[in-house]
């Protein structure tokens, strides 16, 4: 069912950009139909049976209905082209639209962890029927392909959002399959099992809705670039004649699709401005060209001399002898006063702070030679660990 949908609904030939808002409604469409149907089977049947942990459930599956909703409409306005006022387009509409679904699903997990609890405290026996059975059975099986499919689209277009949707019909597996369980135990025991049941359930929602907030809020926020893409970026640029290294690597996410990359490469110091510019140019075309992302990259001559190599040498040691994981770049000495300059890039977990990591690498330098004027600047690592 979920390739016959996929294939009848997202065309192989399609672009990129169709492909991705073509699978956000996909996602949306069919999760708020499931959704409501489930809604409609479980509270009926939840005020039948006066079963808080199935009424609990059903608001569960509500919640989910009005994710798919915000899911769709998020997709939807994020395939909106780039305009004046957003000229890096709208596709941060969709993390956006995560981060309310997330916010929507703890804010239920209070409101039923509260009545389960009052449940447990004033307990009233639950009616057990074989079409209660029936239909949680059900809605395990629909939840559970729900998290196939929207875990082959979030693939199949790398999106967050969908991604948290497909974790969230799993938790909404493992929750239905306790209200099962406390429906079943409820008709041979009077112990207080769906209170019981329905404050699981509502832990397994919190659950959910607090890792679903930490997935959408990152891009907001701001992540390091993913380390294969930046060693694959790395890499086509070292290939280029003349590229003597690369650092300070930042990746700009303005939503899917649309990214920008900003990094310094290192050249040779005789080389002329037109040709590193140059450089520069060709090497973002083919960034653009392999990976579909805009590149801006700034140009750092390099001296190659006794005593550029000298110095490095130094800070290197200097470096590793604080912290294995430290490094440097943009070393520049000024030969007649002795002045050095050097970037160094710390680990976010040193235990030092960035203060006295440079004066402990700044008095190791000096103990090798006194002569130096050592001026630091702490910079830190742009790349996912």
């Amino acid at each position: 069912m979920s390739e016959l949908l996929i294939k009848l609904f997202i065309p192989s030939d399609a672009a990129e950009k169709e492909k991705h808002s073509r699978c956000g409604i996909l996602s949306g469409v069919v999760g708020i139909i499931l959704n409501v149907l489930l809604v409609a089977g479980k509270l009926t049947l939840g005020i039948i049976t006066g079963s808080v942990a199935m009424i609990a459930d059903a608001v569960n599956n509500l919640s989910d209905a009005a994710s798919s909703a915000i899911t769709l409409v998020g997709f939807k306005l994020a395939s909106q082209k780039p305009d004046k006022e957003h000229p890096f387009g709208h596709g941060r509409i969709e993390y956006v639209t995560g981060l309310i679904v997330s916010v929507l699903i703890i804010f239920m997990a209070f409101e039923l962890g509260y009545s389960s609890v009052e449940k447990i405290i004033t307990p009233e026996k639950t009616q057990f029927t074989y079409v209660a059975v029936g239909i949680l059975v059900a809605a395990i099986l629909v939840k559970f392909w729900l998290f196939y499919f929207n875990l082959r689209l979030a693939k199949l277009i790398n999106s967050s959002a969908l991604k948290a949707t497909s974790t969230d019909s799993l938790y909404d597996v493992f929750a239905t399959t306790v209200v099962l369980a406390s429906l079943i135990g409820g008709k041979y025991t009077d112990f207080p099992i769906d209170g019981v049941a329905g404050l699981i359930v509502a832990i397994f929602i919190l659950k959910a809705g607090i890792g679903a907030v930490k997935s959408t809020q990152a891009p907001l926020l701001g992540k390091p670039i993913a380390k294969e893409l930046a060693e694959k970026i790395d890499n086509l640029a070292l290939e280029h004649e003349n590229i003597l290294g690369v650092h300070d690597l930042i990746y700009h996410d303005y939503g899917p699709d649309r990214a920008i990359v900003s990094f310094h490469i290192e050249v040779p110091c005789d080389m002329t401005l037109v040709d590193a510019h140059s450089l520069a140019d060709h090497i973002e075309r083919e960034i653009k060209e392999k990976f579909g992302i805009e590149a801006v990259i700034h140009a750092d001559p390099v001296v190659i001399d006794g005593l550029t190599e000298y110095v490095r040498a130094i800070a290197e040691r200097a470096c590793k002898a604080v912290d294995g994981r430290i490094e440097i770049h943009d070393l520049q000495c000024v030969e007649d006063e002795k002045k050095v300059y050097f970037d160094m890039i710390l680990p976010f977990d040193l235990k030092l702070t960035a203060e006295k990591a440079k004066n402990k690498v700044k008095e190791i330098m000096l103990r090798e030679d006194n002569t130096l004027d050592v001026n630091i600047t702490v910079d830190y690592p742009f790349i996912e660990s």
